[in-house]
């Protein structure tokens, strides 16, 4: 089973454990429903809609709303602390929560004591703690845009809001920012950098890139990157793709699905996502 962690902006979505659903303009799971708009709803509608064309599944979420104090956060925080080390996963994608450093590290604790190593990939507020932490080489994958990528490449900031202004957010920078993320270990093993370029890198610098097909909308939208984090999460493993070889195709099919859907600035993130099974028919036989 896949895992995804994350929060909904809702002050009154309970704490919520259990398999998701798509239906309609909304995820469901355990009687909740929560619409599909952008953040952690759009990373877990791209990777059931996936993972139903793949044949995988089920698909486990850990979610709690939380509107931006933290309370929330830290009750997840707290459940995954304690009761994480009770299911066997093949994978976790951690995504928007509020950086706690601490509690970071006791939800790694319990990581460690699974049963089987999952694999990890981590995005938004969690890609930060990670960082924060001095723990990013515990991690498989992080799936940052340039500007987190930024602070990835800081090694004196503490906090995102404090990135050091030297560090410019500009493309062409990435693969210096990406090495200079490296050498002071906060990156992952595997990084995808998304942008208007989608770039795969390890240590190595910069393995792949995809620019095609651009849809010049996708960057003025909110939610795509959501939406790719969700398919390399529901890719990785299929048909034997490695790590590097999920998040290329991912990349592939968010755009290529980006493009069926004919998006402007004004369309909504689920209009990409009822068009992955399209792209994913057309990128993935070139794969397999």
């Amino acid at each position: 089973m896949r895992a995804v962690v994350g929060t909904v902006p809702s002050a009154d979505f309970p704490l919520t454990v259990g398999e998701v659903s798509l239906s309609g303009d909304a995820v469901h799971i355990e009687g909740q429903r929560v619409s599909v708009n952008r953040g952690t709803p759009a990373l877990l509608a791209a990777a059931v809609e996936a993972m139903a064309i793949t044949g995988q599944g089920p698909l486990i979420g850990f979610l709690v709303g939380d509107i931006g104090l933290g309370d929330g956060s830290r009750r997840l925080y707290e459940f995954l602390s304690h009761h994480l080390d009770r299911y066997d996963l093949e994978s976790i994608t951690f995504h928007y929560l509020q950086p706690d450093v601490d509690w970071h590290n006791r939800v790694l604790f319990a990581v460690e004591r699974m049963s089987r190593p999952p694999l990890l990939i981590a995005d938004a507020g969690f890609m930060y703690a990670a960082k924060m932490s001095g723990s990013a080489p515990a991690y498989d994958l992080f799936t940052p845009d340039v500007g987190e990528l930024a602070f990835l490449a800081d090694e004196a900031a503490p906090h995102p809001f404090y990135t050091r202004g030297f560090i410019l957010h500009d493309e062409n920078q990435v693969p210096d920012l990406i090495q200079r993320a490296y050498a002071h270990d906060n990156a992952a093993r595997n990084l995808l950098v998304k942008g208007s370029i989608d770039r795969l890198a390890d240590r190595s610098g910069v393995l792949h890139a995809v620019d095609r097909p651009s849809v010049d909308a996708m960057e003025a939208m909110g939610g795509t990157g959501d939406t790719l984090t969700g398919l390399v999460t529901a890719l990785i493993g299929v048909h034997d793709l490695s790590i590097p070889q999920a998040a290329m195709a991912a990349a592939r099919i968010n755009r290529e699905a980006g493009l069926l859907a004919n998006l402007s600035p004004a369309s909504q993130v689920l209009e990409l996502i009822r068009q992955l099974p399209r792209a994913m028919g057309s990128v993935l036989e070139n794969i397999v």
